[in-house]
């Protein structure tokens, strides 16, 4: 059993929908103060007020994660909020599905923004806090996707992803100065409202590529995040969980049809 986190101010960004909800709900249930943070008024003050709902301490503050002034925002209104700040959950991501031939170069530069660059903007929003603490947790939400597979339409994607394992490698190192470990998880196919809108066809082709033959749930993700967060991990840093119910694992749809 992981050591409580109870009462530790936690940030997940693009916590409005999809895996960065579930994460939220994961510590919130764990009575962690979670500031959801989203670019959506709308979702993200109704994803903390279902929070709220049951029974946990939360908050919304909007945030366009490729603007730094807006990050900065949200760590002083989450600071100011909840006493300090204890773990980034640096999550949220765009993921259009386009093909190199028909995609804007600007296309590429939004998903850059809102993936990659955003990373850096959290952590550096955070070191100043983590240091006055004496110490704490940054978590990203990467993907499968980039560093380890591929798919057509989503090589802004993949790049992105991939480029968040390098920029924690040396994030590792230069973060141990201030006690802050940073590690991230890679998630396969999580059924989300964004992949149900990618079509049932979709949906029973991944699920029938993996092991065990289901997409992941947000909690699933949830659930690694908080192990990340906990007193337990406290001596892992720069490192990868990937969370796919085995997805990468066979070598053809035919290796899990002999299962």
């Amino acid at each position: 059993m992981l050591t409580s986190i109870k009462d530790r101010s936690v940030i997940v960004t693009g916590g409005s929908k999809g895996i960065g909800k579930g994460i939220a709900q994961v510590f919130a249930a764990q009575g962690a103060k979670v500031m959801i943070a989203a670019r959506g008024e709308v979702a993200g003050a109704a994803a903390a007020a279902e929070l709220q709902a049951a029974g946990g301490t939360a908050d919304f503050c909007r945030c366009d994660v490729s603007d730094w002034d807006s990050v900065q925002h949200l760590v002083d209104r989450t600071v100011d909020a909840f006493g300090g700040l204890d773990v980034m959950c640096a999550n949220a991501g765009a993921f259009p599905q386009t093909k190199m031939i028909d995609m804007d170069p600007e296309e590429w530069d939004d998903v850059m923004a809102t993936n990659l660059k955003s990373a850096f903007l959290c952590v550096k929003a955070c070191i100043p806090q983590f240091d006055k603490a004496g110490g704490g947790r940054v978590v990203l939400t990467s993907s499968i996707t980039g560093p380890v597979t591929g798919y057509p339409g989503w090589s802004h994607y993949g790049a992105s992803k991939s480029g968040q394992l390098g920029f924690l490698k040396t994030a590792c190192m230069e973060l141990s100065k201030y006690n802050v470990t940073i590690n991230a998880v890679m998630p396969g196919n999580i059924y989300t409202e964004g992949l149900k809108d990618l079509g049932q066809d979709y949906l029973n082709t991944m699920a029938a590529s993996i092991p065990l033959k289901r997409l992941g749930d947000v909690k699933d993700i949830g659930n690694a995040a908080l192990f990340f967060a906990s007193d337990e991990a406290g001596y892992i840093t720069g490192q990868t969980m990937v969370v796919d119910g085995g997805q990468i694992i066979p070598e053809s749809l035919e290796a899990i049809e002999e299962i």
